[in-house]
């Protein structure tokens, strides 16, 4: 399967420019993002009817809240006219994420997700977080996110990362580009198995196979892992440095891959 990260709408600087906007209106007839016909949930944002988050959406601050925002923008989309842009800001603890209305808990125990995401700064060096899901079975949040200027999985429970933050580790992960829509995949199996994709490909460091890995999942397996995910969020999570803005689109969550 071959996606496409660039395309869609090229975001506006800050502050956002006057021009007008040449996407398309609101009532022209607009398909369903990619992999709605398989997915329990599939959502453009297209639904939405101003610049606060509702209907289909919802704010979350699961741990605490700062100065971070998340806004409908109808200036920057993947497909159709709008998106969610998040103001992700620097500083510990400073959260703020969407999460769809809808109760995603009875799904199954094999989740597939696909977002489409595009932001203006690359990884940092600091750990943040771009999404986050709910494990029952601990508790706490599985979050994806950065960390050392490539894309990394962190077990908010023991704080277990994927790949390990060696070099050999990080090595066996992607950067996530700026200013280019990135199709993100993943899906969270039950008996204790991940696996990502960026634009279409695996990723060889994010994936754990149930065979410990050097440099890899060897320290992700050191305890028995069952996941039990209940929902998804996306947006930013800042553990002390670190500002980013960013847009997602074209959600899809189900119990099969649904694909770029």
């Amino acid at each position: 399967m071959t996606c496409t990260a660039a395309g869609g709408t090229t975001p506006p600087s800050s502050p956002p420019p006057t021009t007008p906007n040449t996407s398309p209106s609101p009532s022209t007839s607009v398909p369903p993002p990619a992999g709605c016909t398989t997915a329990a949930f599939c959502d453009g944002f297209e639904s939405q009817t101003g610049s606060t988050v509702s209907g289909a959406w919802q704010l979350s601050y699961r741990d605490c809240q700062g100065s971070g925002t998340a806004t409908v923008d109808s200036s920057v989309a993947h497909s159709g006219s709008k998106s969610v842009r998040i103001d992700g800001k620097a500083g510990y603890c400073n959260h703020v994420l969407v999460k769809p209305a809808k109760d995603l808990s009875g799904l199954g125990s094999v989740w597939y997700a696909r977002f489409y995401v595009r932001h203006t700064t690359a990884l940092p060096a600091a750990h943040v977080a771009f999404a986050a899901l709910h494990d029952n079975s601990d508790g706490k949040d599985l979050r994806m996110g950065g960390q050392n200027s490539a894309l990394q999985w962190n077990r908010e429970s023991d704080d277990a990362t994927l790949p390990a933050q060696s070099p050999t580790g990080v090595a066996q992960s992607r950067p996530l580009s700026t200013n280019a829509w990135n199709c993100v995949e993943f899906m969270v199996d039950g008996r204790g198995l991940l696996t990502t994709w960026l634009n279409g490909s695996q990723i060889p460091g994010l994936t754990v196979d149930g065979t410990p890995t050097a440099d890899i999942d060897q320290q992700w397996l050191s305890r028995s892992w069952r996941p039990q995910v209940t929902d998804l969020r996306l947006g930013w999570e800042s553990y002390g440095v670190g500002d980013d803005t960013l847009w997602f689109d074209d959600v899809a969550v189900g119990s099969s891959r649904v694909g770029c």
